[in-house]
């Protein structure tokens, strides 16, 4: 009887230390929505330069008008949280950005497409979950207020030449 109550307070503090791991936090969010979105808009200045169809270069142009607009209300909204936002992306996606320059083959279209799709459904889940458990009211708006447009983003990825 006495392992079984041990085992089970055991199991129950394991349980509560995984939650408390993944519980989420404001400041976290701030810092990989502002990499991610630093990143993006390198990325659809690639696009709009390197694209070799038409699709890619108009889709790139949208990315980086909507991601700077994200960008710029992040900003603010951390402001009024009082939450600092990063300078620069995080180092694993500037290294995105890098190897993205140098698809300079024809391929490059596929390559950027596969980019977009990964990243918007990375960015979808991040603000899916921010929407609903961001802690400060100001985060949790801009997160709702975003989502539809990275959801926009993500299904016209999906529609681009390699986009899959």
């Amino acid at each position: 009887m006495t392992r079984q109550l041990f085992a089970a307070a055991a199991a129950v503090c394991l349980a509560t230390a995984v939650q408390a791991e993944d519980a989420f936090n404001d400041a976290e969010f701030v810092k990989k929505a502002a990499s991610s979105g630093m990143k993006e808009v390198q990325m659809g200045k690639l696009g709009s330069t390197m694209g070799k169809s038409g699709d890619v270069k108009k889709f790139a142009e949208m990315i980086v008008t909507d991601h700077t607009k994200a960008n710029t209300e992040l900003m603010a909204a951390a402001r009024a949280a009082g939450v600092a936002v990063p300078e620069a992306p995080a180092a694993e996606d500037q290294k995105e950005v890098d190897m993205m320059k140098e698809h300079k083959d024809a391929d490059f279209d596929k390559h950027f497409a596969e980019h977009m799709v990964k990243s918007h459904e990375k960015g979808v889940a991040l603000f899916t979950r921010a929407s609903k458990e961001a802690k400060d009211p100001n985060l949790k708006a801009f997160a709702a207020k975003t989502l539809p447009t990275l959801q926009m983003h993500l299904d016209m990825a999906k529609k681009l030449p390699g986009g899959k």
